[in-house]
């Protein structure tokens, strides 16, 4: 987590690049930079900045992006996210028509769909989150799995992730905003936690 300025030098040490640069507390890609060059560091840092008071640094990992979305403590359908307009799941290509193809279920082999879904309700567990969210990976060019980040807070409009991996799961969307209240109401009445 970066508050202030920051050494390049130390920083591409430490992480290599390319790298990404991203407010800590902003949704959909705003303020998010992949840095392929030492010299537009700064520039990254400072844009990202402007959306938030605290910035992330982290070594970027390319490959395959998958999603998995959590309800209760269940895995939902495993996706694959495949940006059109840009190298990644940008802000363009999450709402730009045409701008990433989402594949529900992800075609990848009942071991890896397995090894997403676990570690997708292991991060879920970690974090000690409830009732839903969603988890994002990386599959790099060996085949191991790496989180980018879990989403608390994840869309929940019909074509958004969360709701495409419980359709692939056989969950409706109003099933699913049922189950999600559901949830809620049953830890404020002093359900499961």
């Amino acid at each position: 987590m970066v508050y202030g300025p920051v050494d390049p030098e130390t920083v591409i040490r430490d992480l290599g690049l390319p790298l990404v640069v991203k407010p800590n507390k902003q949704g959909s890609t705003v303020g998010l930079t992949v840095v392929k060059r030492a010299g537009n560091l700064d520039a990254a840092i400072a844009e990202a900045f402007r959306h938030d008071d605290e910035v992330m640094l982290e070594r970027f990992v390319p490959g395959r992006e998958f999603t998995v979305g959590i309800l209760g403590e269940r895995a939902l359908a495993v996706g694959e996210i495949i940006p059109k307009c840009s190298e990644i799941f940008d802000y363009q290509s999450k709402y730009q028509a045409g701008g990433a193809e989402e594949i529900f279920p992800a075609a990848i082999s009942c071991e890896q769909t397995h090894a997403l879904q676990e570690l997708a309700v292991r991060v879920h567990k970690a974090l000690k989150l409830r009732d839903y969210s969603r988890a994002d990976f990386r599959m790099d060019e060996w085949g191991q799995f790496w989180c980018l980040e879990a989403n608390t807070l994840p869309g929940m409009t019909a074509r958004s992730l969360l709701p495409q991996s419980a359709a692939a799961a056989g969950i409706t969307f109003p099933d699913l905003c049922d189950e999600i209240c559901r949830l809620a109401l049953n830890r404020r009445k002093g359900g499961s936690e």
